[in-house]
Order: C-alpha cells, then structure tokens, then sequence
C-alpha cells in the first residue's frame, strides 16, 4: 500500500509525578511485560531478528513533539513506557517497580505494534497523552472508583487535542518525513525455520 511511516496514538497513567494528567509524552523507548502476543509475522516462515536499541522513529517525535508544542500542550519529548498485559492495571507494588526500572509511563499497546512495523520497514512514531497518575504516584486523579471523573475529563480532552495533532501531522509529514529507520544500520538476521 505504500505505507513508510506510522504515528500511533495511545492512552498512558504517569509514573512520575513531573509528567500529570492532561501531559503528552513521545515515547523513545519501551519496556515490554507482555506475553501470549504475537512477536512475528513469521512471513515465509523466516524469523527476522532486528535491532530495536531505537524503536521509535527519531523523525516522527521531532515532529510531534514540534506540533504539541506549537498547539500550546505540555509536551515531553522522550519517555519510557512499560507495556503490561492488561486488561487489569498495576498493583501499588508493581507501579512502584516500573519507575524504578526507568519507565515513565505504562500501558497496555505499545507491543507488538511498534515490532511489528520495524518488521515490516515502517518508520513508527507514538503520541502518548495521559490521563492520570498510576497507582504508584500518589494523587487524586488515577483509576480509583473517585476520580473516574477527573480522569475521564482528562481523556476527552486529550482525544480532542490529538485529533488537532493528528490533522495538521498529516498536513506537514509528506515534506518532512525522509527518514529510513526501520532499516537503517544492522543488516536483519534470518533465520529459515522448518
């Protein structure tokens, strides 16, 4: 179909007290906890090991982080997120783990996605926006029975700004989008199974 770049968009809770509800992150990294997912495509039945030291397309979050920020938006440019299985959220215990491992946000769909579309020599970029604090930073606005309002006051505000990212990405990433790294550096590894 000729698609080259992807931006994705996901819902976060906030590991870290600087990052609030309301905050948008452009993730540079992640941490997957997941399990039971597909890994591959396993196209051909060839195992391709790439590198990820870099998921994210270095591109697509210049250009995020540009246009969240010219909307006015709290913005951080880099961030950690740690990919649980879901549907259920962290435990106190597990939150309080996550931080201290250096993850800055959690959800439940940054893997495989962003695999998936190095696999495929896709450039991929994500757009985090956060509703509220996990439950391992202390706060009135985190999935507790309440302040569901709060947070969903949060969501749908934020699913109003990133449709306006979204809208004006589209109109300026055709003249700024050259980038290649889904196959930048390292030649993939093959290996043909029987």
């Amino acid at each position: 179909m000729g698609v080259c770049h992807v931006l994705a968009t996901c819902v976060v809770g906030s590991l870290r007290e600087e990052i609030g509800p309301g905050d948008f992150v452009v993730p540079d990294q992640f941490i997957n906890l997941t399990w039971g997912r597909d890994d591959t495509f396993d196209v051909d039945r060839r195992l391709v090991h790439l590198p990820m030291a870099y998921p994210y397309c270095s591109s697509i979050r210049q250009a995020v982080t540009k246009e969240l920020s010219s909307l006015g938006l709290t913005v951080h440019s880099s961030g950690c997120v740690v990919v649980i299985q879901g549907p259920r959220f962290a435990t106190m215990a597990e939150s309080k783990l996550f931080a201290q491992w250096g993850g800055d946000i959690v959800n439940m769909t940054q893997y495989p996605e962003c695999y998936f579309a190095r696999e495929l020599g896709i450039c991929y970029g994500a757009v985090a926006s956060v509703t509220d604090y996990d439950v391992g930073v202390p706060s009135a606005i985190s999935m507790q029975p309440g302040s569901m309002d709060r947070v969903l006051e949060a969501f749908h505000t934020n699913t109003r700004q990133t449709n306006e990212l979204i809208e004006r990405f589209l109109a300026i990433a055709p003249n700024i989008l050259s980038c290649s790294c889904a196959q930048r550096g390292v030649e993939p590894y093959f290996w043909q199974g029987t």
